[in-house]
């Protein structure tokens, strides 16, 4: 059975259904993950979750430490992660109380995101031109129609900065680019799933339909609260079906994701670099 993590986002702190429950205190190379990973087993498919802004959502999507998150995931053989995250809608037909599994990212965060392993004397380029799990997002698909809740598979994903709402313009703008959801968390953990060789989803819960829509003066926490309860509870009930059918998955699609994506001479990394990162390159460079 293949490990599945789960990165939990606005509301969703624990998994239901999951036995032989641990915490699990990671030190990172790359500092401290948002919080203690959860570990247990659902219908015998070893699951390792954790909440991405922390229990009681203390950590702003700026300062989240997306780096260690992954590598703590990866240190803990998690092969395929599927990420729960509350989104507005950017389309008329995505309402509120749906769920989307977005196929495409397209990146509006600050520079000070940190979204690679690879600096400080080793380069890699991986491919990321299909940055989500066909084979996952069908299971999670699947789960969603099992649950009976309205699910939008494909679309494209606006990772925007934050803390802060869209203006008005910001929204318009992206909705003329043909985006469909827009959140503030996803793309930095697709981008690094790739690079530890992770299969990767998106399970997006609409809260909102940003500010461009007529009865959106602005968007509100007040707003986005009063679906993210029931959205939650829907996510829990995706997720208890989808996992047992990704946990019995053979082949992950990103498994040897650096196998030509490694540029720098080996001779040439950092012997603290290789340290670092034994857990994601060790089979390619020794």
């Amino acid at each position: 059975m293949a490990t599945v993590g789960v990165i939990g986002g606005s509301g969703l702190y624990q998994i239901d259904g999951i036995t032989e429950v641990k915490e699990v205190v990671l030190d990172t190379p790359f500092g401290r993950p948002s919080d203690a990973f959860i570990t247990g087993k659902l219908e015998g498919v070893p699951v390792v979750f954790l909440p991405r802004h922390g229990r009681g959502h203390r950590i702003s999507p700026t300062e989240i430490n997306y780096q260690a998150n992954i590598w703590g995931m990866k240190k803990l053989g998690v092969s395929a992660l599927v990420s729960v995250s509350a989104v507005g809608s950017l389309k008329l037909q995505i309402k509120p109380m749906d769920f989307v599994l977005p196929d495409q990212f397209i990146d509006r965060t600050a520079p000070r995101r940190h979204m690679t392993f690879f600096s400080g004397g080793i380069v890699a380029h991986v491919g990321l031109a299909e940055p989500v799990s066909e084979k996952i997002a069908e299971v999670v698909y699947d789960a969603c129609e099992q649950a009976g809740v309205t699910v939008h598979k494909n679309g494209t994903y606006l990772n925007m900065e934050g803390p802060q709402f869209s203006t008005k313009a910001e929204s318009n703008l992206y909705r003329s680019w043909g985006c469909d959801i827009i959140g503030m968390t996803n793309l930095p953990e697709a981008k690094l799933a790739r690079e530890a060789e992770m299969d990767y989803c998106t399970l997006a819960a609409v809260t909102d339909y940003d500010c461009w829509h007529h009865s959106h003066g602005s968007v509100t926490v007040e707003m986005i609260i009063d679906y993210l309860g029931k959205n939650v509870e829907n996510a829990k009930k995706i997720l208890k079906l989808a996992i047992p059918r990704i946990g019995a998955i053979k082949k992950f699609s990103a498994a040897n994701a650096l196998a030509s994506a490694i540029m720098t001479d080996p001779k040439l990394i950092p012997d603290q670099k290789k340290k670092d990162l034994e857990i994601i390159i060790g089979k390619y460079i020794k």
